[in-house]
């Protein structure tokens, strides 16, 4: 049985279990109050979490099956030029310890900055990815 094989399997599985308690939490109509379908909403969290586990268990085992099978350079390049745009989100970043969260507690001002680092690399991201997909394009439209 091949890795594929597995994988659809726990994806049809994972599916399924999500698929009966999203039925069950959209069937009961006091889901939004409390009660007992609380239950059901926190089951949901629960295979919500599992499911990124597993993603990220997957994601590991296949970056270091790469790292291994002979693509180390390129592996290594990527993951330093993903922590440099961390780092520089990261130094660009402001904290402020003004900012209120739900419970009335302030953050604190690492808490913010680490916020604002992400958002600034993911808009760093964001906007390398918009970038490469038009050049591209581009060399595509130039060499036909």
């Amino acid at each position: 049985m091949g890795l594929h094989k597995i994988l659809k399997f726990i994806v049809a599985i994972v599916g399924i279990a999500a698929l009966v308690v999203a039925g069950m939490v959209w069937a009961n109509n006091d889901a939004i109050v409390g009660g007992d379908s609380q239950n059901l909403v926190d089951i949901m969290i629960l295979l919500a979490w599992v499911v990124i586990g597993i993603a990220l268990v997957l994601v590991v085992i296949f970056v270091l099956k790469g790292l291994f099978s002979g693509n180390a350079k390129n592996t290594l390049v990527g993951a330093g030029a993903f922590l440099l745009i961390v780092a520089i989100s990261y130094f660009a970043a402001s904290g402020a310890e003004e900012v209120p969260m739900k419970d009335g507690e302030v953050l604190s001002a690492s808490g913010s900055q680490w916020v604002s680092a992400g958002i600034n690399a993911f808009f760093i991201l964001a906007a390398i990815a918009i970038i490469l997909m038009l050049v591209s394009g581009a060399k595509k439209l130039v060499n036909k």
